[in-house]
């Protein structure tokens, strides 16, 4: 596994690949192998996360491996890619969405066990009636990065 270090509005973000798709996103610094800038897909994250901090992207094109995590993770994960930037969903939304209504907590437990952060976005999920609670990378990281995506998208509906 091969990882790099981007710094981002909501401080370091540390990208791992495996050679063919983005396996992890970790808050803060390299947790694991040495870093290195000579990877292609590693530059492309890195040149898509400084967009979408930018403002200037919505959507990632980067090949993605969820790795580990129960089916019913792999659902909300899969679930989670859905949720349209700068729209937000409950837990107990989830929960219906993947079939188990009753499942708001394990949406949590799920959402706690992403380990692609940003690219796959669990910090659009909220508690009920919009209540800011749980995102691994702590709250403030969840509200920067709500907020950011509130402010470009009013700008771009308003061509601002």
């Amino acid at each position: 596994m091969h990882w790099t270090v981007v710094a981002t509005p909501v401080g370091d973000l540390s990208i791992a690949a495996d050679g063919a798709a983005i396996c992890r996103i970790h808050f803060g610094p390299c947790p694991g192998s040495p870093v290195r800038r000579d990877d292609s897909l590693l530059t492309a994250a890195a040149t898509q996360l400084a967009e979408y901090f930018a403002g200037r992207r919505t959507e990632f094109e980067l090949p993605l491996a969820s790795v580990g995590g129960s089916e019913f993770d792999r659902a909300v994960w899969a679930h989670l890619a859905t949720i349209p930037y700068g729209e937000m969903r409950t837990y107990g939304e989830v929960a219906a969405a993947v079939g188990d209504r009753s499942a708001a907590r394990a949406v949590g437990v799920a959402c706690n066990r992403n380990r692609l952060p940003v690219l796959l976005p669990c910090h659009r999920v909220v508690g009920a009636g919009g209540k800011l609670v749980g995102f691994g990378g702590g709250l403030p990281r969840k509200r920067l990065l709500l907020e950011l995506e509130a402010r470009v998208r009013v700008e771009s509906d308003f061509g601002l």
